[in-house]
């Protein structure tokens, strides 16, 4: 990953503080068109469910130019079509919108994005502007969180942040909004093939009873080896994780950020390979009522680290995945990860079925 940041810009030395890298902002990836059409055959297949596309069904295609001269074309029903992850911009810029009948328009419509996803993505480029994050000494009353810019400036980004609220993040932990994710580390790499999975329940095993970095357990024996493999096969690992205790426990925030962030980390050092992990750390609605764009379902998580952490190396997504335990099934505490899995476009596997059990 390339980072721009210059010396000069650099504060002075102070003792205890951390530095943090993050990198610069980049144009959003997006596939070159977005097709409408009705189905000519029942030949072809969704990219999302995997069911056939019923002849004469409406159908709706990410298009993007393969370096061999054409372009490719992966075909989904209306309903399954991550809109949020291909980033569609306005229905009418759809290729075929204009020949479809008002009642298809309309439902196109409402794929469009919501303001509130436009100002995240605007927000994330401000912030990711920046050379570097500085978090000032545990000592601190009130840790700040500061960025500053290739020239030098600093400005206050939040005293607080969201899901970070009187708590101090340990060393390569970065707080935005109502989430919180990990710096890269050595040996780390971005890739086209992403392999995803969820934390508890899925690669872990825990208890809302236990409390504590070492209060876990691996949930399947073959964990260890199965990541480093796709690891050495230049899979980018990444963890997307729910943990509502963040917001929730108001009095005893530091010690919920203690103990998650504590047992990825000790679960990482267990698997021995670098993981990204991003938490979501709000309670699933914000104050006004709207969805928290980050806690799963929603995707928020993954379009952070698609737009902003992957190098700009566009990802291949019938390459990648993603395992989680909320499935929808009958002891199944959710469904959020295969909504998650859906609503982004990922293939979806149950941790037995991944792991075996």
């Amino acid at each position: 990953m390339s980072l721009r940041f210059s010396l000069s810009s650099l504060p002075p030395f102070r003792r205890n503080a951390v530095l943090f890298l993050i990198p610069a902002s980049r144009p959003l990836m997006a596939p070159t068109k977005v097709v409408a059409e009705y189905a000519k055959s029942g030949r072809s297949s969704c990219k999302s469910c995997s069911k056939a596309i019923a002849a004469g069904a409406l159908r709706l295609g990410s298009s993007a130019n393969d370096p061999r001269g054409f372009d490719l074309v992966r075909w989904f029903h209306v309903d399954c079509f991550p809109a949020e992850s291909l980033a569609l911009a306005a229905a009418d810029e759809i290729v075929g919108f204009s020949s479809l009948k008002d009642h298809e328009k309309d439902a196109l419509r409402k794929l469009e994005p919501s303001a509130s996803s436009n100002q995240i993505t605007e927000e994330v480029h401000k912030r990711c502007r920046g050379a570097y994050v500085k978090m000032e000494a545990k000592s601190s009353k009130k840790p700040k969180i500061c960025i500053a810019d290739e020239a030098g400036s600093e400005d206050l980004v939040e005293e607080r942040p969201e899901g970070q609220k009187d708590a101090t993040l340990p060393p390569k932990w970065i707080a935005f909004r109502t989430i919180i994710f990990n710096e890269k580390e050595d040996g780390f790499h971005d890739s086209e093939r992403i392999a995803a999975f969820d934390f508890d329940g899925c690669l872990v095993n825990t208890s809302v009873k236990r409390i504590g970095p070492d209060a876990w357990s691996l949930m399947y024996p073959s964990i260890p080896e199965k990541l480093q493999e796709l690891y050495k096969g230049g899979y980018k690992l990444v963890i997307f994780t729910n943990e509502s205790n963040i917001e929730r426990w108001k009095n005893k925030r530091q010690q919920a950020v203690d103990s998650k962030i504590g047992r990825l980390e000790n679960f990482i050092k267990c698997v021995k390979v670098p993981i990204q992990v991003f938490i979501a750390c709000g309670l699933g609605k914000n104050k006004d009522g709207t969805d928290d764009p980050f806690r799963k379902p929603q995707p928020g998580m993954w379009k952070l680290m698609e737009e902003h952490f992957n190098s700009s190396i566009a990802v291949d997504m019938d390459q990648s995945f993603y395992v989680g335990d909320a499935a929808g099934r009958t002891n199944d505490h959710s469904d959020a990860d295969i909504k998650f899995a859906k609503v982004v476009g990922l293939k979806f596997y149950v941790p037995e079925e991944f792991f075996g059990a």
